[in-house]
C-alpha cells in the first residue's frame, strides 16, 4: 500500500511547515512531513524526494509543501 497524497481537507487538519521546522537530516527549512505509525520526520524537498521511495510504503501520510519554494 502507498501512501496516498493529501486531499485538501486533510491538509486543512495538518499543520503548516514554517521556517523553525528543519529537516531531520541536514537541518535545512523542512517542506516535507512523513507521518509514520511511530512518529513523524521531516525533509527538505532534496530529502523528502531523496527518502520518498523508501518511506512510501511505510508511510501513513505524505504531506508536501515544496510548491512554496516556486512562490518565492
Amino acid at each position: 500500500m502507498h501512501a496516498q497524497e493529501q486531499t485538501p481537507e486533510a491538509v486543512s487538519e495538518v499543520q503548516e511547515l514554517n521556517a523553525n521546522d528543519r529537516c531531520d537530516i541536514c537541518g535545512a527549512q523542512a517542506y516535507v512531513r512523513v507521518e509514520l505509525v511511530n512518529g513523524e520526520l521531516i525533509f527538505c524537498s532534496h530529502h523528502g524526494n531523496e527518502q520518498r521511495a523508501k518511506l512510501e510504503s511505510v508511510a501513513i501520510a505524505w504531506h508536501d509543501e515544496t510548491e512554496k519554494l516556486l512562490a518565492r
